[in-house]
């Protein structure tokens, strides 16, 4: 069936019939998340025509003031219950901590409004097919923050691999190289929180802890407790993209080797992990390291990673290896290399995608086209990375049936697919 239009509205129920709009309707987002990356993405949403925020949530009131005064003076709160309260809005973009991405979600989608949700998509896999359940139950458009699939230059990646120009590929490595050193995050005593800052909605559905300010803002991802480190973080772009680029299948057997071998500081995560994913077809192996920051080469001169210090190199990426070359590729841009030949046949430029990702869920909001990924893809390319730290945390291997998403013979690893959630903050 084309995706047109009338195919989109006749695939909704009257609840969430208020998602899809027309063609030139006004746009009125919710904000859950004022920190950099969520005035990031919805600064991009409101640069389309007709698009305003209207609300504005964050547990730290001066980051929902902040937010507000951006958009002219809008609505906001610190409790992301009473943003959805409001009739207003049509589309929420969630863009908090990991661990408080399931809950608003899933209740946003009940309340009728579209959903944009920054990866990963959930703090660990019970969560994450709970999110895709909801969409799927309410039949809304819910869109995460995986902008590699809106990247023009993956999907020229995709084409030419499944075209053959590159042979076979059995073989993938994926990266993700920072240098964090010496002290990482650094070190803090317990203390008293702030007073804009509303310390127990924070932790939501984690356990109960003293507030420390590392426990808080960017540096929560490396305690277990709210994330799942550089590979939950970075990682889930790069899987995402292997299963968009060589199809959406999953891996059925991991294991892992790491440590927090050299950071000074109280992070919880491993400051260096390789992966290695068996799939159906080829082998997946993931590094990690966050004491060096050179990764894998292959950048052509005077071309420099965004947000880097200045290495003419790749510290993010994945390489494709087939039996008759090998594409080199990141986010702004790839290499081809012929098979025994150590300098590139092309080089080719890109830019990120997360501009036109945006402008695609305000496009799709408006009926005007189908979404280039959904949860459930985003859910598969999480679980991923959420996999690779379970089989870190055991030591041992990981045997995964993707389609009852469970992990056979070892309740240990099992237990670590999902968490008890603190009253009230459940997932029913």
């Amino acid at each position: 069936m084309a995706w047109t239009r009338r195919a989109v509205l006749g695939a909704i129920t009257a609840r969430s019939y208020a998602s899809i709009l027309g063609a030139n309707d006004s746009v009125r987002l919710g904000l859950i998340g004022c920190g950099g990356r969520g005035l990031y993405v919805t600064g991009f949403m409101r640069k389309v025509a007709g698009v305003s925020l209207a609300g504005a949530c964050d547990v730290d009131r001066r980051l929902a003031e902040k937010a507000a005064a951006a958009a002219g003076g809008c609505f906001y709160t610190q409790d992301f219950r009473r943003l959805l309260d409001r009739r207003d809005l049509d589309a929420v973009v969630v863009a908090t901590p990991d661990h408080w991405h399931a809950l608003p979600a899933i209740r946003a989608l009940e309340a009728g409004k579209a959903v944009y949700v920054e990866k990963p998509l959930a703090h660990n896999v019970l969560e994450g097919r709970a999110m895709v359940e909801a969409a799927r139950r309410h039949k809304a458009l819910a869109m995460p923050g995986t902008q590699h699939r809106s990247a023009p230059h993956y999907a020229e990646i995709q084409r030419r691999i499944a075209a053959g120009e590159i042979g076979e590929v059995r073989l993938v490595r994926v990266w993700n190289f920072t240098n964090m050193l010496p002290d990482g995050i650094g070190r803090a005593p317990d203390s008293a929180p702030p007073p804009e800052l509303d310390w127990e909605m924070f932790l939501g559905p984690a356990p109960i802890r003293p507030y420390n300010p590392k426990r808080h803002i960017a540096t929560y991802r490396w305690f277990t407790d709210y994330a799942g480190g550089t590979i939950t973080d970075f990682g889930v772009h790069r899987f995402d993209t292997v299963h968009q680029i060589l199809g959406e299948a999953s891996p059925l057997k991991i294991s892992a080797a790491g440590g927090r071998y050299a950071l000074n500081d109280m992070g919880e995560m491993p400051d260096t992990l390789v992966v290695s994913y068996q799939y159906p077809s080829y082998t997946m192996i993931y590094e990690m390291s966050n004491i060096n920051g050179f990764g894998m080469g292959g950048r052509a001169p005077g071309m420099k990673y965004y947000n880097m210090r200045g290495q003419e190199d790749r510290p993010h990426g994945e390489a494709y290896h087939g039996t008759k070359g090998t594409i080199l590729a990141d986010r702004i841009g790839y290499e081809v290399y012929a098979e025994g030949d150590s300098k590139p046949v092309e080089r080719i430029p890109a830019r990120d995608a997360t501009s036109i990702h945006c402008e695609h869920f305000i496009a799709c909001l408006r009926g005007l086209g189908r979404p280039v990924t959904d949860l459930e893809k985003a859910h598969r390319a999480t679980n991923v990375a959420h996999l690779g730290n379970i089989a870190y945390r055991t030591g041992r291997q990981i045997h995964w049936d993707p389609a009852a998403e469970t992990i056979a013979g070892d309740r240990q690893a099992e237990a670590l697919l999902g968490r008890p959630w603190r009253k009230p903050w459940t997932i029913e």
